[in-house]
């Protein structure tokens, strides 16, 4: 098998020859040190000041060959790639400090260079329902946003299992309107100001499905988050009159267009996974075994239903040593392995602070013990 086939074994059940391996994204000076030179992916706030001062085509460039660089060096099977700047100029933002700015809706936005390039609105507005999207309003994608997707399915296409990262999700866009606290608290007391935010941010979501499956890739993943350590935030009632209506929407449209739908959502995840099943959700990413999320446990009660797409915590990665990272992808494959339904990876990215001799062996011990 390659790359590509031994994913998709896994995600439609069948025992691959070995079970397949990558990652949605890696720190960049874990990057630079398996590349063996300078890049811009993943680079943090080096990103921002690239983009600002004029490089926007050498980032562009960089997430490009980098991602083909990072799977043929550590053998990945699968390859996530996001969505990039669109050309053009990209003028630095009025600064509020060293680290934060305005952006174009004219709310702060905050970057913690020590843990890489997330950029977090630190205000947000009071939003009435009037302010929102229009759901059925024309939206369209700058085609250049998918230009280093299109890299990579050039160079792997063929050989691997591209997945792409849509940079809208919507079924959950907090971010995009009012806060966390205040979006839950609108689902008790302006239900109808959720449904439109949802609706409106998931149809935006859909132009980016439909762009990115045309434009070669084999699968697409969402990212909004539901649970923390405990359960959904908003309980699973909640998620099921707001959240699940969305997510069957874009589900439906990536089956129709031939593509995999793969979910990212860390936390505990229990009261919801039968919800995954049922719209057809193909793969599920976030897995924490360090807060219950357990393999054999999950194995159980979806073989053949849900490919697990994890094995290690990221803090495996970041605190070792090296035979705990072993151990969990021996663990993951032993109990989930058979059969297909399992890729391992990480709970969520190679975070800052990862250590490469961690991950080499977590790499080595898919080879030792997933064949």
């Amino acid at each position: 098998m390659n790359s590509k086939e031994r994913v998709i074994a896994a995600l439609t059940h069948q025992q691959p020859d070995r079970v397949p391996t990558g990652e949605n994204q890696v720190d960049g000076s874990i990057v630079e040190q398996v590349i063996g030179h300078p890049t811009l992916y993943s680079s943090g706030w080096r990103e921002f000041e690239a983009l600002w001062s004029g490089q926007r085509d050498a980032l562009v460039a960089d997430y490009g060959t980098t991602h083909v660089e990072m799977a043929r060096a550590l053998r990945w099977d699968y390859v996530r790639v996001p969505a990039v700047p669109p050309a053009g100029a990209h003028p630095r933002p009025k600064m509020t400090g060293p680290n934060s700015w305005v952006d174009a809706t004219g709310r702060e936005v905050t970057v913690n260079p020590d843990v890489g390039s997330l950029a977090v609105r630190s205000s947000t507005p009071d939003m009435t329902i009037f302010e929102l999207p229009d759901p059925a309003a024309p939206y369209e994608i700058d085609p250049t946003q998918l230009e280093a997707l299109r890299h990579v399915v050039d160079a792997l296409g063929d050989s691997h299992f591209i997945i792409a990262r849509s940079p809208v999700d919507g079924t959950f866009p907090w971010e995009d309107t009012v806060g966390m606290e205040e979006f839950l608290v609108r689902m008790i007391t302006d239900p109808a100001f959720v449904h439109r935010a949802i609706d409106a941010y998931v149809s935006r979501s859909l132009v980016w499905i439909e762009a990115m499956l045309g434009a070669g890739a084999d699968a697409v993943m969402t990212t909004d988050d539901y649970s923390d350590n405990r359960g959904p935030v908003m309980g699973a009632a909640r998620f099921r009159e707001f959240i699940l209506p969305g997510l069957r929407r874009q589900c439906e449209l990536i089956h129709d267009l031939g593509g995999y739908f793969i979910k990212h959502t860390d936390g505990s995840t229990w009261e919801i996974l039968d919800d995954f099943v049922d719209i057809g959700i193909d793969g599920w990413h976030g897995i924490q075994p360090a807060i219950g999320m357990d393999f054999k446990r999950l194995k159980q009660q979806y073989h053949g239903r849900l490919c697990l797409f994890g094995g290690v915590d990221c803090e495996t990665l970041i605190n070792g040593p090296q035979e705990r990272a072993r151990e969990q992808v021996r663990y993951a494959i032993e109990h989930a392995g058979p059969g297909g339904g399992l890729v391992i990876t990480t709970s969520n990215v190679l975070q800052p602070g990862t250590q490469l001799d961690c991950y080499q062996a977590m790499r080595q011990a898919v080879d030792d013990y997933g064949r």
